[in-house]
């Protein structure tokens, strides 16, 4: 009784992006305008989910894969109505009622969606419009109605006059109707207009012989707009971001200036934590409780637990970082890094591909590359680890309690047992035995008077 399939209409090029990207690729906080409305599509539990694709197919097909989706492919792109046309195999053999979408509204909510099937089966029209009210109706065809409310026609852009052009209610290009209907009613659309294309808006007459249309007019206007240009996809990002920031300040996060940050669609981020000013949380990031995320960092991909400090200006991609660490500022951890608990990586410090063991310090400095790093370890300001031969990279093995004095190259592979010291200086070419000193620095010597003779020669 209440089944309810999706098609998503996905094919266009969005020529006034003015992009070789298919304009359901382009990036809104941090994920494409396509998989924005997927995720409101999933909230719904469809019984089927199919995308049409035309322009840059593969491409769409290969980056929003997904074993839910059924995928059609549009091969030549004649209009809405042909489109859909190409999605009745898809959708064969399937009863209740069917939602179609545009793949380029990301703002829309599963609310919204829902409200809209509720709406269609509440009223029992064969045919649910989805409207908006807009200041700027432009793109949109225009909905119109007559003196009682009810809807005449839906009117494209390029095919209104300048009276019809005037009016505010558009159509979003939503529909919500019965799969028993949909059938017949594509094979009857004609393209007698200014494009010659098949438009969808010609169901409307058709349903409106066998019983009626209904128009709701969602009052989210701003949830429902779409991206036609980067001019609008921009304000978009804004409108989505304000949202997102309000939504997650509800939840005990601390933004201390909320309109200079931006955080990606899929960002997590845990109550009492305190994020500053111009901070960019980008996609696959999750923070934990009571974290303090400082002025200008970049995190994205990265896992950070409770209680850690990140302070100015680090940039973290692909990181794992456990409970109560203390980064930066000026900390760049790569991707392939995991600091365990109470880790302090300090000021102009690069981290990559290493793992660094519970309560280690690296405060100054340093490079860690392709390095496993154990407990309780101290390094010096200046140490590095030369990882790459100029054809392989290796790897250097750091044991627990050891003390790297500054200045200290280890030349990988190289392993140093728990418990040795390196002195400062030193290039550690050969592994080290555990409790041991390593010293490879050549003997200081003085030249007496060196400072006059130099005077008398200049």
């Amino acid at each position: 009784m209440n089944r309810c399939s999706v098609l998503v209409l996905a094919a266009g090029q969005g020529t006034r992006m003015r992009s070789r990207l298919p304009k359901v690729l382009h990036s809104l906080a941090g994920r494409p305008l396509l998989w924005h409305i997927l995720q409101a599509v999933r909230g719904l539990h469809p019984e089927r989910l199919a995308v049409v694709t035309g322009f840059g197919a593969e491409a769409v097909e290969h980056v929003l894969a997904s074993p839910d989706i059924h995928w059609v492919r549009q091969y030549e792109r004649k209009g809405t109505g042909h489109a859909v046309q190409c999605a009745l195999p898809a959708l064969h053999g399937l009863r209740g009622d069917l939602l179609i979408l545009n793949g380029d509204h990301p703002l829309v909510t599963t609310a919204i969606l829902d409200s809209l099937l509720q709406h269609h089966r509440s009223h029992g029209m064969p045919l649910t419009v989805l409207s908006m009210l807009v200041d700027n109706p432009s793109g949109y065809g225009r909905v119109m109605r007559d003196d009682a409310g009810r809807l005449l026609r839906i009117v494209e852009e390029k095919d209104a006059s300048e009276e019809e052009r005037a009016i505010r209610e558009v159509n979003t290009g939503f529909y919500c109707l019965s799969l028993d209907r949909l059938s017949d009613w594509i094979g009857a659309i004609g393209n007698q207009n200014a494009q010659n294309e098949y438009y969808l808006t010609d169901i409307v007459p058709m349903a409106k012989a066998e019983g009626g249309v209904e128009v709701w007019m969602c009052p989210d206007a701003e949830g429902l707009a779409g991206v036609n240009d980067r001019a609008q996809l921009a304000e978009l990002e804004r409108v989505f971001r304000d949202r997102r920031i309000a939504e997650w300040m509800s939840r005990g996060v601390t933004f201390v200036d909320p309109s200079s940050c931006w955080v990606a669609a899929d960002v997590q981020i845990g109550m009492d934590t305190v994020i500053e000013s111009q901070v960019m949380l980008g996609p696959g990031t999750v923070v934990g409780e009571g974290c303090q995320i400082g002025p200008f960092c970049h995190i994205q991909e990265s896992v950070i637990g409770p209680d850690c400090r990140i302070l100015p200006f680090c940039h973290l991609e692909g990181t794992e970082v456990e409970a109560e660490c203390t980064l930066g500022p000026y900390a760049r951890l790569r991707p392939g890094v995991r600091l365990a608990r109470k880790v302090r990586v300090g000021n102009f410090c690069e981290i990559k591909k290493s793992t660094i063991g519970a309560g280690s310090k690296i405060s100054h400095l340093s490079y860690i590359g392709d390095a496993q790093v154990g407990s309780g370890v101290n390094v010096g300001a200046g140490t590095i680890t030369c990882n790459y031969d100029g054809v392989h990279k290796h790897r250097t093995v750091i044991g627990d309690h050891v003390f790297v004095g500054s200045d200290v190259q280890f030349v990988a592979p190289v392993q140093v047992g728990p418990g040795a010291t390196i002195g400062a200086g030193t290039t550690v070419t050969k592994d080290v035995p555990a409790d041991s000193l390593a010293i490879s620095r050549a003997h200081q010597t003085h030249v007496m008077n060196w400072a006059e003779k130099r005077k008398v020669r200049s």
